[in-house]
């Protein structure tokens, strides 16, 4: 091998082997899916239509709920569970979602392992003064 052609061979290993800068993917690049476990029309539901749009804004993303109500919140529970972990499938839940697993016998997904808390939309008091007369 000539200097020539080592200079070549080398000068071609060294620029593959540079670093090329990885750029992140755009988030979202298709329509997002909230999974809203009760009827359409609950408290659920009617919190997620008035929040959803501001997020779609935000995110140049069309939002989608899905109601899929059933099981006191466990089928729309269960089919988020088993959604791709990509970001394009979010559940809206509240607190059946710790007191299913002490009430019913077998559940389909774990409350804990199967989901990450992402943030909190609404809070609505307990009335602690109401008495039973």
């Amino acid at each position: 091998m000539t200097s020539r052609s080592f200079a070549i061979a080398l000068g071609l290993a060294l620029l593959a082997a540079t670093p090329v800068p990885a750029y992140p993917q755009q988030y979202p690049t298709r329509p997002v899916r909230l999974i809203v476990p009760y009827s359409p029309g609950g408290a659920s539901d009617n919190i997620a239509r008035i929040v959803m749009p501001r997020l779609g804004e935000a995110l140049g993303q069309t939002i989608v709920i899905d109601n899929r109500p059933g099981g006191a919140g466990s089928i729309g529970r269960d089919l988020a569970a088993k959604a791709a972990p990509d970001g394009y499938t979010i559940l809206s839940t509240d607190a059946p979602h710790a007191i299913n697993v002490h009430l019913l016998r077998k559940m389909p997904y774990d409350s804990i392992k199967d989901f990450t808390t992402i943030t909190t939309t609404a809070t609505s008091p307990m009335n602690e003064h109401s008495e039973s007369r």
